[in-house]
């Protein structure tokens, strides 16, 4: 059976081009035999935080949040590709992950983070790494950043230049220990049902 991965990505800008690195991620775990899977915010387009999915009674959730529930619940575990807002996290990944709590728990999470500039959004994965903990993940050790991603990127995603070569370099290490937690949380969970 393949691992289930959903890869997210939060930027609304127009001209996004983080949507380059997550493509990136989606197509390499699927070379390697994953069931990847894009879930890009923007298109999600949930509404600004009111009601969490499980603050709905049962079958009366918006579509959209029903749809992504189910396919959170169904993952085997998760990558965040985030930019760098002002230091921070993006609003729209921030927004659509607050949207659930419990439908996280007991699965990993990787975090990649990219920038415009040579910091590569390392400050936004440092925030991200704290946020995913409380919200129930284990969050991987791995982590890959790049930058400038317009030097490291092409338009279709794949790698240019240096910051290109050192990514394909970077990403298997990240995708081994993804897979790694997701074996082992796969275990755990059939071995022994979760504690609450």
């Amino acid at each position: 059976m393949a691992d289930r991965i959903l890869v997210f990505y939060g930027s609304y800008r127009s001209d996004r081009m983080g949507i380059r690195l997550a493509d990136f991620i989606v197509r390499n775990f699927r070379e390697r035999g994953a069931d990847a899977e894009l879930i890009d915010a923007k298109a999600v387009d949930l509404p600004m935080l009111d009601r969490m999915y499980k603050e709905y009674p049962k079958g009366q959730a918006p579509a959209a949040l029903e749809e992504l529930a189910q396919k959170i619940i169904g993952a085997d575990g998760f990558v965040f590709v985030t930019g760098e807002y002002n230091w921070g996290i993006q609003p729209g990944l921030k927004n659509l992950t607050d949207h659930f709590l419990e439908e996280w728990f007991w699965r990993p999470a990787a975090i990649a983070s990219y920038s415009a500039g040579r910091f590569s959004g390392a400050r936004a994965a440092l925030a991200w790494h704290g946020t995913l903990s409380e919200m129930g993940m284990v969050v991987t050790s791995q982590t890959i950043a790049v930058g400038p991603i317009g030097q490291s990127l092409s338009e279709t995603g794949e790698p240019i230049g240096e910051g290109g070569k050192a990514l394909v370099r970077a990403f298997p290490r990240f995708a081994d220990d993804l897979t790694w937690w997701v074996e082992a949380a796969r275990m755990q969970r059939e071995r022994r049902k979760p504690p609450y």
